[in-house]
């Protein structure tokens, strides 16, 4: 990953960019640390994919261990939500 200022990102934000299509650029500050990472879109949305996956995967788990049986109309509710 590569890592910038944020005064860096301003002065070769179209160099940085186009980095962030093949890699992480993380950019940080002074005192503050690390301030963002910039990614590019197919990453970003890879990322929220799997997070969206992993939400589903323990709303599933969840409906297993309850008591009773779960209607597929709850769970098809459930996990829309």
């Amino acid at each position: 990953m590569t890592s910038v200022t944020l005064s860096q990102f301003r002065s070769r934000q179209a160099d940085l960019l186009a980095a962030a299509q093949r890699d992480p650029v993380e950019i940080t500050s002074r005192g503050a640390g690390r301030r963002a990472v910039v990614v590019s879109p197919e990453f970003y949305d890879r990322a929220v994919q799997a997070l969206e996956d992993q939400a589903d995967i323990r709303s599933a788990a969840e409906a297993r261990r309850e008591e009773g049986r779960v209607s597929h109309e709850d769970l098809v509710r459930e996990l829309a939500d």
